[in-house]
């Protein structure tokens, strides 16, 4: 988070010399090839390169993709290893590797040096394009934010998309615990009422009773059958909790859905069939605080609650990682509802995912 408050962006990036040279190594073969982690970003390098084996310290499996899995403390010395830790943890990944003597690059910057066409990470494959031609937007919510912090986090998420360059996540850290709750937010003990839409396994419904534990009432929104149970199972000792297994869109209608847990999505090729709803039709209460995280449905959904928002004027905190677009077309669709609102914007993770931003009411 280097970046100042009147610099949105670098206009280039230079090369990364090392990460250039270890790439062409890595692909010649010439020492031990090992990828850090056992996830689909390790099995797209291996479906390219034929490695050694793949390092996980936390997995019980003996081989990963027809190669065996090893510990971190049985590397060898001269190997070379590419982190496949791309989400949470990539910069902390890589600070292990280094601290044992390993040779090592992360995902990014294989994928950007190496010449071979391994999985994109989320939006970054279509991010350049959608900056290019909609540069202006991104300056506009730039403009629109409402602390330094909030305009630095920007800076350095845009930076990193662009150039695929860890450096500027310095300074992030995995700090998914406390995701949603920050003191903007000038929540209350009594009287809210929380919409937690995309609610998984209702945790981050259960740290908003822990610090508003007088609430009004709570609407949890989930489609997926078997993270409803685990929601119900965990919140079953709260009163006022109101279930709706549902996803939550611009009109009610039956859509497929993939199962995946935290990551579930709305997809044509989903194994299961889900009802979606409009939040206007199905929360009554006065809501105070709508949290979003919908794996890239989070603007059909927003369309879906406008009556709302615009009635109540509650504070909002709106996952934006999703889509390459998300960053100004989230903002521009809620600030078309009603302007006065303040933007914020936090990240919690040090690599690409759990960027969210928060429309507080203006004073």
């Amino acid at each position: 988070m280097r970046q100042n408050n009147e610099i949105m962006c670098k206009d280039n990036f230079p090369e990364d010399v090392k990460a250039i040279a270890f790439c062409e190594k890595f692909v010649k073969g010439e020492t031990p090839r090992y990828v850090f982690g056992c996830n689909q970003w390790a099995k797209s390098i291996a479906e390219h390169i034929d490695l050694d084996g793949f390092i996980d310290d936390f997995t019980s499996s003996a081989t990963f993709n027809d190669k065996p899995v090893i510990r971190s403390s049985e590397i060898p010395k001269a190997a070379m290893v590419i982190s496949a830790v791309v989400l949470g943890r990539p910069i902390t990944a890589i600070r292990v590797l280094a601290e044992k003597g390993i040779q090592a690059i992360d995902y990014y910057a294989f994928k950007k040096y190496s010449g071979i066409n391994v999985k994109d990470v989320t939006v970054l494959g279509s991010f350049d394009n959608e900056f290019k031609i909609n540069k202006h937007e991104f300056e506009w919510v730039f403009n629109r934010l409402a602390d330094i912090e909030s305009r630095q986090i920007y800076s350095a998420l845009l930076n990193f998309r662009l150039s695929r360059n860890l450096s500027f996540m310095e300074g992030f850290v995995d700090a998914q615990e406390r995701q949603y709750f920050e003191p903007f937010l000038k929540l209350r003990p009594e009287n809210e009422v929380f919409v937690d839409v995309g609610c998984f396994d209702g945790y981050t419904t259960e740290e908003f009773i822990k610090r508003c534990p007088d609430c009004k009432a709570v609407h949890v929104f989930e489609p997926e059958p078997s993270n409803m149970e685990r929601v119900k199972n965990k919140l079953k000792k709260y009163m006022n909790i109101h279930y709706h297994p549902y996803g939550a869109s611009y009109k009610a209608q039956t859509l497929r859905f993939s199962s995946g847990g935290s990551s579930s999505t709305i997809s044509e090729d989903g194994e299961l069939e889900i009802k979606v709803e409009r939040i206007d039709e199905l929360v009554k209460d006065p809501f105070t605080f709508l949290k979003m995280d919908i794996e890239g449905a989070e603007v059909a959904a927003l369309e879906g609650a406008e009556r709302s928002i615009k009635l109540h004027h509650p504070r909002l905190a709106i996952c934006v990682y999703h889509k390459a677009d998300d960053l100004w077309t989230i903002p521009k669709l809620i600030l078309s509802f009603r302007d006065d609102y303040e933007l914020y914007l936090r990240h919690y993770t040090e690599g690409v995912t759990e960027t969210v931003m928060f429309f507080i009411p203006k004073e």
